[in-house]
């Protein structure tokens, strides 16, 4: 990693940024040492991942050694934390209580985009932003799988949208029908038209 790090730096004038977990596995954890060394041959960031790769993602991240790198004296580059970073609050926690420069968000934006922006509200407003709305939810599914058969055509766009429908309609009761229908559907054709159902079935529902 420092190797592909340096090399990378040494061959471009636009800033290396570095992704990694905290360590292989938990007798191997020593990132603070290997973010000094990213740092030393050129990196411009760090994103850290509280888990091993051992762990995937299972338990909980564990965020203290992330910190450790933050403070410690020798790093001057933004450090970024990430994993279980599932709620406005944690976001914000991620940057009082740990001091880290910014959050990296990953699977709590899966069938959930406004993610995001709830992050930002909430930082702004100190209070949760009103949920989208069915119509909104519909039409951002619509468009996830409308760009993913451009991206990757027919058969890998139905398949890959399948994992984000559930987190789309999260919340919406009685909904195993339309779901099932989206994530066993072949054809895009039925799983739009399964979208259109939900518009006009639930388009008023309110959502909590």
């Amino acid at each position: 990693m420092v190797r592909l790090t340096k090399v990378m730096a040494e061959h471009t004038k636009l800033p290396i940024t570095v992704k990694t977990r905290l360590g292989w596995d938990h007798d191997s954890i020593k990132i603070v040492e290997v973010a000094e060394r990213l740092q030393d041959v050129g990196a411009k960031a760090i994103s850290i991942h509280g888990r091993t790769r051992a762990q995937m993602y299972k338990g909980d991240a564990d965020w203290r050694p992330i910190a450790e790198v933050k403070n410690n004296p020798r790093m001057h580059i933004p450090i970024f934390g990430n994993g279980d970073v599932d709620s406005p609050e944690r976001a914000i926690k991620m940057r009082d209580q740990y001091g880290l420069d910014g959050a990296m968000i990953g699977r709590a934006s899966i069938g959930n985009p406004w993610f995001f922006n709830q992050v930002k509200y909430f930082m702004e407003n100190g209070e949760h932003a009103a949920p989208p709305s069915i119509i909104e939810r519909v039409e951002a599914a619509r468009r996830h799988l409308e760009m993913a058969i451009a991206w990757k055509g027919e058969v890998l766009g139905v398949l890959e949208t399948r994992r984000h429908y559930t987190n789309y309609f999260k919340g919406i009761p009685h909904f195993k029908e339309y779901r099932t229908r989206m994530v066993t559907s072949n054809a895009s054709q039925d799983v739009f038209a399964a979208l259109d159902d939900v518009e006009a079935n639930w388009g008023d529902y309110q959502m909590a």
